[in-house]
């Protein structure tokens, strides 16, 4: 699995159907994910992942250090799923997204990352499965940082 976190003050995420335009999630201050699925990705990976982004300390404490987690803070998380993070670009001039998993694998293992961070007792709000999506946020810091769950090691 690989993700894009990015700390913020507030973000959210809107669906385009039907031409309206209507939020599915929104947060105040926390974390930002883009969550792409590849085709081998497992349990472990989902576990590596919301292990990370829950306790990953990158929020400041009272002497402005990077010391506290979306936890510490009592941040929310808003997670969208982002299957071209596993798009490979070293080609063509059209990116070839055979890495990442099928839609239905992909939305089992995002839920599931969903699921973890909810039991690490943080607010979840997502994006919509395979939908035309716009994000907006305001990125804090800017902090952002790139996980890949294959590289843990």
């Amino acid at each position: 699995m690989r993700a894009v976190i990015q700390k913020v003050t507030r973000a959210q995420v809107d669906v385009l159907a039907g031409g309206k335009r209507e939020t599915c999630g929104q947060i105040g201050a926390g974390l930002l994910v883009l969550l792409g699925v590849g085709h081998e990705d497992g349990e472990q990976d989902a576990r590596y992942i919301a292990d990370k982004i829950a306790h990953l300390r990158i929020f400041e404490d009272e002497n402005g250090r990077l010391n506290r987690s979306v936890q510490d803070i009592g941040g929310s998380v808003l997670l969208v799923s982002q299957f071209t993070l596993y798009a490979d670009a070293r080609n063509g001039r059209r990116p070839s997204l055979s890495a990442a998993a099928a839609p239905d694998v992909a939305n089992a293992k995002y839920e599931d990352v969903a699921a973890l961070l909810r039991a690490y007792g943080l607010v979840v709000e997502t994006g919509r499965f395979q939908t035309h999506m716009q994000v907006e946020l305001c990125n804090d810091g800017p902090v952002t940082l790139l996980l890949d769950s294959r590289k843990q090691f």
